[in-house]
């Protein structure tokens, strides 16, 4: 595989490749330890401008019946009374802007919707490298990050779960993404 270091021959429209993508997140659970989840469903597309990054997107569906904790117990109560997703199926992003920070970091700005509340966000982004890959395909890959509190989105289910779960969550992601032929 080549790298490639020329944002202008990044330039393209990608669509997320899941089979190696994690989106996840990280909450602290009364405060001494830490609770790592991901999705295991999503889809998304990614529209990249190398000579003018500001007109760069991306868009994401998750699924929010696919969250994982390594628990069983944990995922239902996560599924049901925090997330609701029987009236609420998908989490999404939409992004609004993106700006280059430096040579491989943005700031890409954009509506998040959890529980059908959708707020605004920031996300730190680094662009990793982009390649071709063995059958000739080119792929680009991006991680970063954002905190968000929980409570403005209404992920909460009562008292003392807001007592015992950190309102601050690590959103997680580590995409790559394939550039449409």
């Amino acid at each position: 595989m080549t790298p490639t270091t020329r944002l202008d021959e990044l330039t393209g429209d990608y669509v997320i490749d899941i089979a190696h993508t994690r989106i996840g997140f990280v909450a602290r659970h009364t405060m001494a330890t830490r609770v790592r989840g991901q999705f295991d469903e999503f889809g998304g597309t990614v529209h990249l401008d190398g000579g003018h990054p500001s007109r760069s997107g991306v868009r994401l569906a998750i699924r929010a019946q696919s969250i994982q904790t390594g628990s069983k117990q944990r995922d239902d109560l996560l599924r049901g009374k925090f997330l609701d997703v029987e009236n609420h199926p998908d989490i999404t992003f939409s992004s609004v802007g993106v700006a280059r920070t430096d040579d491989t970091h943005f700031t890409v700005t954009g509506d998040l919707t959890i529980r059908g509340v959708t707020q605004p966000v920031s996300a730190g982004v680094e662009l990793l490298v982009g390649t071709t890959g063995p059958r000739g395909d080119f792929r680009v890959g991006f991680r970063g990050g954002v905190t968000v509190d929980r409570g403005d989105w209404g992920v909460n289910w009562n008292a003392v779960t807001r007592a015992l779960i950190s309102p601050e969550v690590t959103l997680e992601f580590d995409i790559t993404a394939l550039r449409n032929p």
